[in-house]
């Protein structure tokens, strides 16, 4: 009895020293480089003079940017896009990977425990043996657990914590290009409504000129050659209105597909022809420091280069000796009914400690490997911040031009409104020559096609605004969402 106790006293004293060995373990500093983000010197303020008080933004306003257009029909578009976009599904898809891979680094913090059972029979000679056949059971667990002496596992479980964040930040940044291309083709949509509009109502003025032309003809008030004029003018205008109409379906077509719809399946819902939607007075640009926190594609570099600085330290310890325990415990015995008897007790514990002495430089060149793939992740977040600064700048100086250009465009428009009604009444009443109409009808004619395209530039305009800004993520939900914590 008193062995028995002392036993399994013993027993229990090396499971607590083998704990206590893994819990000072785990404590221990891992090597390589602890990731600290690097500090970039970034502008007090934008360049553009046409940049927004430098006061920090909130992200909420650029959560949501679209809705300031007020356009019940778009919102509904994007709501739908949300729900239906391919490209969305495939960067959540990547997430749930992300998450996954990250679950599996941190599982080898932890041993690795298998059960078994079996049977074998074997014949041996008469001469060597008096029972030549017998079967052998045989059932039990094995354990195996390698101790994280110096970080090696930490480094990979920090490497993946790092790439899940890329990855949500990644679905974050798919979420503002899927917005901001569907709200660009969306304005090219209602722009070529508009255009074909116009296009149509010249269309019919200069059907209606044509008659009255050739009533003049006919009355010996006109000559042939203005009525070829008053033609060949009209039928210009209607050459025109095909490559709208393919324009209008291409944009249409997009929308549907962006919705991850067929193409034509919006023909109906966007049928009905609506205005432009108005654009604000002023955009906040905030700080160029913004950019950092607000773009998901700066996030998803900065977080890269994170995870390649782990993986630095992931490839050194490898370097380092390893220290690998395995046991087993279980029953051997020449019945299936003898199984579990005191006497059929199998059990072992083993512990390993192994270093590699020479390998031609395999491991050193590991280390150097992903070092240079470190650098590079850290030059490729450095550019990206320089091209988002670059975006953000151009983008502010399109978008004032753009608001500059579309009050002359319209003040140009209505003028050759007023130009083309005035001449077409002195032509009717004889005072003008019928050139003159004509004139003034195509002059008529481009200012108002340049009105339409300068208040979809306009627009566009602030979409590139705004998606260089970093807007259309922030959404709480949807954060919530994308970057949820394995358990």
């Amino acid at each position: 009895m008193n062995s028995v106790f002392i036993s399994f006293s013993r027993r229990c004293a090396l499971c607590m020293s083998v704990a206590l060995l893994a819990c000072a373990c785990s404590v221990l500093p891992a090597v390589g480089t602890d990731y600290q983000a690097p500090e970039l010197r970034l502008p007090a303020q934008w360049s553009s003079a046409a940049a927004a008080p430098a006061v920090p933004l909130s992200t909420q306003p650029l959560a949501d940017w679209w809705r300031q257009l007020g356009d019940s029909a778009l919102d509904e578009l994007i709501e739908q896009a949300l729900a239906g976009n391919l490209d969305l599904k495939l960067a959540q898809a990547r997430l749930r990977q992300a998450r996954a891979a990250r679950t599996q680094a941190a599982s080898a913090y932890f041993p690795s425990l298998s059960a078994s059972a079996g049977a074998s029979r074997s014949k041996a000679s008469r001469a060597v043996s008096a029972l030549p056949q017998r079967t052998l059971y045989d059932s039990g667990f094995d354990a195996s657990w390698e101790i994280d002496l110096f970080g090696g596992t930490r480094r990979a479980v920090e490497a993946a914590d790092a790439d899940l964040a890329a990855s949500a930040a990644d679905a974050d940044n798919t979420r503002v290009s899927l917005l901001a291309e569907l709200v660009q083709n969306y304005i090219d949509l209602r722009s070529y409504q508009q255009r074909l509009a116009i296009a149509r109502d010249n269309l019919a003025s200069q059907s209606e000129t044509l008659q009255i032309t050739s009533w003049r003809e006919q009355a010996g008030l006109a000559n042939g050659s203005d009525v070829e004029q008053a033609r060949t003018s009209r039928e210009q205008t209607r050459a025109s209105i095909p490559d709208l109409e393919v324009a209008l379906a291409a944009a249409e077509n997009r929308l549907a597909v962006l919705l991850g719809r067929s193409p034509g399946a919006l023909h109906a819902q966007l049928a009905t022809v609506r205005p432009l939607p108005d654009v604000a007075a002023g955009v906040a640009a905030g700080i160029p420091a913004d950019v950092l926190r607000q773009r998901p594609d700066l996030i998803a570099a900065e977080r890269s280069l994170a995870a390649e600085t782990a993986r630095v330290g992931q490839k050194l310890a490898q370097r380092f000796p390893s220290l690998s325990l395995a046991g087993s415990f279980g029953w051997q015995a020449y019945s299936s009914a003898a199984l579990g008897g005191s006497d059929t007790l199998l059990r072992s514990l083993s512990g390993t400690l192994a270093a590699t002495l020479f390998d031609g430089g395999r491991l050193r060149s590991a280390v150097e490997i992903q070092s240079a793939v470190q650098e590079q992740a850290l030059i490729t977040y450095e550019n990206s911040v320089l091209g988002a600064l670059e975006e953000v700048e151009n983008a502010l100086v399109a978008h004032a031009q753009a608001r500059e250009r579309i009050a002359a465009r319209r003040a140009a428009a209505q003028s050759a409104r007023n130009a083309a009604e005035l001449s077409r009444r002195m032509y009717e009443a004889g005072l003008a020559d019928f050139q003159k109409v004509l004139e003034t009808g195509r002059t008529r004619l481009s200012a108002e096609d340049g009105l339409a395209q300068a208040e979809a530039t306009q627009l566009a305009s602030l979409i590139k605004l705004y998606k260089a800004l970093g807007g259309g993520w922030q959404s709480p939900a949807v954060r919530a969402a994308v970057t949820e914590e394995p358990a």
